[in-house]
């Protein structure tokens, strides 16, 4: 990827898009492309709610929680919704291309739950600034994920993160408190956010627009 390419995808995330895989190259969309108007946006602050059956489960520690430690595994496991099966998905050989450029640059994360040793869950996403665009995730054990989720708030709390953005609603993330904002609030806190200088880990790019 030439860095002409990288700043041109970079500001596609910056407006609000995301990339999908199509039968012949990759596309950029925004929630309109699942049939809604509202962005999903998970709160970093109080409204951030986490489900009694699952304090149990964080609260006996079976997990442990890594970043970048396997990117291309939570990757795959993304494109294959965790299981061993591939069934139709948006992340195409040219997206896994795609997020591995964006990995080597510094700008896509996998945050990880691990079980015994091996890969039990993860979430896959691009940092700008700070904005986090969660874009995937996947499980192989219950509750991998949902922990990850949990995880990946305190990081980005800890971080001084403004803005999850999780793109489109569903029961899973109402279920943490996620709330559906109009396009026009949506576009400003990603542009307030975008330029805020922290980084996701020590090391990463502070801002890439």
């Amino acid at each position: 990827m030439t860095q002409r390419h990288l700043q041109a995808v970079l500001r596609m995330y910056a407006r609000g898009y995301f990339p999908l895989g199509l039968e012949r190259g990759v596309g950029w969309f925004d929630q309109r492309a699942y049939g809604t108007l509202y962005r999903a946006v998970i709160p970093l602050d109080e409204g951030f709610h986490i489900p009694k059956s699952l304090r149990r489960v964080l609260n006996a520690g079976r997990f442990e929680v890594r970043i970048n430690s396997d990117f291309p595994g939570v990757l795959e496991g993304c494109a294959t919704r965790g299981w061993t099966y591939r069934s139709e998905t948006w992340i195409t050989e040219e997206i896994k291309e795609l997020y591995l450029e964006l990995y080597r640059h510094g700008y896509a994360h996998s945050f990880e739950t691990w079980l015994d040793g091996r890969l039990a869950g993860g979430i896959l996403g691009v940092a700008l600034g700070g904005a986090f665009i969660g874009d995937s995730m996947f499980y192989r054990v219950p509750n991998a994920s949902k922990v990850a989720l949990v995880r990946l708030v305190e990081h980005l709390r800890a971080r001084g993160y403004e803005l999850f953005d999780a793109q489109v609603m569903n029961p899973h993330l109402a279920r943490f408190g996620a709330l559906e904002v109009r396009p026009e609030e949506f576009q400003e806190w990603l542009r307030r956010a975008v330029q805020k200088p922290v980084c996701f880990v020590e090391g990463a790019p502070v801002s890439g627009v």
